[in-house]
């Protein structure tokens, strides 16, 4: 039960409040760190050892989670001495971790249920599976398809329906071995890989709450939201990060 969270990106378009912490560090609710919610979390749900693949103010981290005894984790640092993307930091410490594993970006609330998400994927033995999040939006412009200058379709508003990654993965280290160490390595270019070679990722969709915090006003709805829905987020236990930084 092995969870890599990647926690090296230097957020910037969640500026200014990236200025000083690192993404995963930013408060919520006035009371936790975005990643002190994702490890309460994680070991309610089973999960045992933790390695954060850090780079951007990354001492900070290293200072906050420490060895991770606070929450009951085992925890373990990767350092990116340059950008590697999503999946290349993963192929640095691959040798680290079990055979199946959940890579998860370090910015990510949702009540997602990480340990499902892990079985659903060792039962389909997919080489990949993507957590999935419905998102619907409403286009405020009547939309025109053209052939050879005619108009052959108009939709007066329309509200478009798709599937997003939720910035959670379930990996299986046969699927990663093949690939370089040490280059920058993306989740898309890993998706376009697999896809070539006839190998589909397996889609674990969800319908519960989901936020990616990439963007000031992302940012904003979730402490705005967050009294609403803590009692989903937040296993019942005192918030650790009250205590402080590690020493």
């Amino acid at each position: 039960m092995h969870v890599a969270i990647l926690a090296g990106g230097r957020g910037v378009r969640l500026r200014p409040y990236t200025t000083a912490f690192p993404k995963p560090l930013v408060p919520i609710g006035e009371e936790y760190a975005v990643l002190d919610i994702i490890l309460q979390q994680l070991r309610v749900q089973g999960f045992t050892r933790i390695t954060l693949a850090i780079g951007h103010l990354g001492s900070l981290i290293r200072a906050f989670v420490g060895d991770g005894s606070r929450w009951n984790l085992e925890v373990d640092y990767s350092e990116e001495r340059r950008p590697l993307y999503t999946i290349g930091p993963v192929l640095n410490f691959l040798d680290r971790l079990p055979e199946h594993f959940i890579v998860m970006n370090g910015d990510v609330l949702t009540d997602l249920n990480y340990a499902e998400l892990l079985q659903c994927h060792i039962d389909t033995r997919a080489p990949l599976t993507v957590a999935t999040y419905q998102r619907n939006v409403k286009i405020d412009f009547g939309t025109l398809e053209t052939d050879g200058g005619h108009i052959v379709r108009f939709q007066e508003k329309p509200t478009l329906n798709y599937r997003v990654s939720m910035g959670v993965y379930a990996m299986s280290r046969k699927t990663l071995a093949p690939y370089p160490r040490n280059v920058p390595f993306g989740f898309d270019d890993l998706v376009l890989d697999l896809l070539a070679r006839g190998q589909k990722p397996r889609a674990f969709e969800f319908d519960g709450y989901w936020l990616d915090i990439g963007r000031p006003e992302d940012y904003d709805e979730a402490n705005r939201s967050f009294e609403e829905y803590r009692s989903i987020l937040l296993p019942p236990v005192r918030p650790v990060s009250q205590v402080g930084f590690a020493s």
